[in-house]
């Protein structure tokens, strides 16, 4: 047994086989965990906002009545809609500059850092919030673009990345798995 050779294999994380830049240890999160975390937020964003309104933001965000009702109806109806992607803009935007991530992804251990482990300079996250806004669209934002990016999260060919990762040259970490000193300024 112990005259028998050694083997090394050459291994890596799977990003580091995928993304050249990525450091030693670092883990892609799971694309059911990015859209649940991304689920989440939306849920509690609604949540806050309904609370807020009095419940009348969120109810009026799809009453498409509101648009054969004359002008002060359809304006009525755009503000509800401005104020709810105001809402989500800012967010994600601010909970981004101050965390390096949102309040779901931290409850998933999800880091957005760059292609190389480090962390996001604050003004990423306004862009990246602008990007988000997409899966808001009515209809075809969850069942199009959402879906869309489901599948590239969990795919090899897309680099496990979504298209507003693809666009900031981003990656969806495991926390954990970052570098010491990327984990020492996530918060």
């Amino acid at each position: 047994m112990a005259d028998d050779a050694v083997t090394i294999v050459k291994g890596g994380t799977l990003a580091q086989s995928i993304l050249g830049s990525a450091p030693e240890g670092m883990l892609i999160a799971p694309a059911w965990k990015r859209v649940l975390a991304f689920m989440l937020d939306v849920i509690m964003l609604s949540v806050v906002l309904s609370f807020l309104s009095g419940g009348q933001l969120i109810a009026n965000l799809y009453n498409l009545s509101l648009l054969s009702q004359g002008i002060q109806s359809l304006v009525f109806f755009f503000i509800n809609w401005f104020v709810f992607a105001g809402a989500f803009y800012l967010y994600f935007k601010y909970t981004g500059q101050t965390m390096g991530r949102s309040l779901a992804q931290r409850g998933f251990r999800i880091a957005i850092v760059h292609d190389n482990g480090t962390v996001l300079e604050a003004h990423h996250w306004g862009p990246r919030a602008v990007a988000k806004m997409i899966y808001m669209l009515p209809i075809i934002g969850p069942l199009w673009f959402g879906l869309r990016d489901a599948f590239n999260a969990g795919s090899k060919d897309n680099e496990y990345r979504t298209k507003v990762d693809q666009t900031h040259h981003t990656v969806a970490a495991v926390d954990w798995s970052l570098p010491s000193e990327t984990r020492l300024r996530l918060r």
